[in-house]
């Protein structure tokens, strides 16, 4: 008898019977092919990954940071608003970081989780990044290390989320239902607003990969076309020190797992940190698939290679996993099998030293002792 599974009990043959089947999760050969097939079945490519009518809406000065408030167009929907950061009085150039926002089922806000504008963050981010950041707006704290960052909004977040009246049209009576249970402050105000707009959103995300399916696309997809603009956004200044031709990429979460797609599918990313979002396929089955965003589940890739495969296919680009021991969203016996995989693949390469897999005594978060082992990682590999 097969292992029972939590999701699916009298099922729970199903999976080995498709895994025959489909002889999914080969192992890779990383190299230009790998990556090409990874960009591909994504999806989504509707044009060149470049910006349109990019603009400067707005430049500040303080707390040691010099900052551009930028906007672009993708192509469709609102225009993406993103901020630029760099250490106030800096000269010359200086290598760049593409620090990528979590999904953390939080999207009325975007790169405000992780980066401090022209104006005060909002109050509630206080305990949010209490939670998951150490405090800190980890964009300006790398920032004054020496980067330019930029930080922006991807599809479903911040500048870019759906207006709540659209998630709640007469055809989503399940919307409804959501907003109509969120718990939250009696009192209202605006943090109830907020606490029912993720709400309905975390499940609107369902109904987005039912479109992108419609539209021969994927969620994964559109997210990884937005960040690969935006990349290009900053590799392509002029105050931007493009090591070995690139830029880095950094993010925890949702955000490490947009890292992952980033570094699998663009040639411009020269080092990448994916924080709290490594895993093997075979080790979510258990419990653990609803855990995660879309983000996490392009259907063709399962053909492909395991999710370690994804990151790794571009060894020997330098790469930093960092893996959270108490993490309740992964197995840590998977996580530990995705550390070996990556490593084995590094090994193949002739470059293990070119990945650095490091493991904590911590729940899914980005603390301040992870935080300072990335950024010497990014100094290793960026300056």
């Amino acid at each position: 008898m097969p292992k029972q599974l939590a999701h699916l009990g009298p099922y729970s043959d199903l999976p080995a019977c498709a895994i025959r089947a489909n002889k999914l999760w080969p192992r890779v050969v990383p190299g230009i092919a790998a990556s090409r097939r990874f960009l591909k079945a994504l999806h989504f490519q509707p044009r060149q990954a470049t910006p349109l009518k990019l603009r400067v809406d707005k430049r500040w000065q303080r707390d040691g940071i010099c900052g551009e408030a930028l906007s672009w167009s993708v192509g469709y929907g609102p225009r993406t608003e993103a901020w630029l950061l760099k250490p106030a009085g800096a000269k010359g150039k200086l290598p760049g970081v593409l620090v990528l926002h979590d999904h953390g089922a939080y999207k009325f806000y975007g790169k405000e989780k992780i980066a401090d504008g022209p104006d005060p963050a909002p109050p509630v981010m206080t305990p949010y990044r209490e939670e998951y950041y150490g405090k800190l707006a980890i964009a300006n704290t790398l920032a004054k290390r020496g980067y330019i960052v930029l930080v922006h909004d991807t599809f479903a977040w911040g500048s870019r989320k759906f207006p709540y009246e659209t998630m709640m049209c007469g055809s989503n009576p399940m919307m409804r239902i959501m907003a109509e249970h969120t718990v939250g402050d009696p009192g209202g105000g605006d943090d109830m607003t907020i606490k029912r707009y993720n709400s309905v959103a975390m499940q609107y995300e369902n109904i987005l990969e039912k479109y992108a399916h419609v539209l021969g696309a994927t969620f994964a997809g559109i997210v990884n076309f937005e960040d690969r603009i935006a990349a290009n956004v900053l590799a392509s200044r002029s105050d931007v020190q493009t090591v070995g031709g690139g830029i880095a990429c950094m993010g925890l979460s949702g955000g490490g797992m947009r890292s992952v797609l980033l570094n699998a599918t663009l040639p411009s990313i020269k080092a990448a940190v994916v924080v709290g979002a490594m895993t093997t396929y075979p080790g979510l089955l258990d419990a653990h698939i609803v855990n995660h965003t879309w983000m996490l589940y392009p259907p063709a890739f399962a053909a492909l290679g395991d999710w370690p495969d994804v990151v790794a296919c571009r060894a020997p680009t330098p790469l930093m996993v960092q893996y959270c021991e108490k993490d309740g969203l992964y197995t840590l016996a998977a996580q530990r099998a995705a550390h070996r995989h990556i490593a084995s693949v590094y090994h193949s390469t002739k470059s293990p030293k070119n990945y650095r897999g490091l493991f904590y005594d911590a729940p899914h978060q980005f603390n301040l002792d992870m935080q300072q082992d990335a950024f010497a990682f990014l100094d290793a590999n960026m300056r």
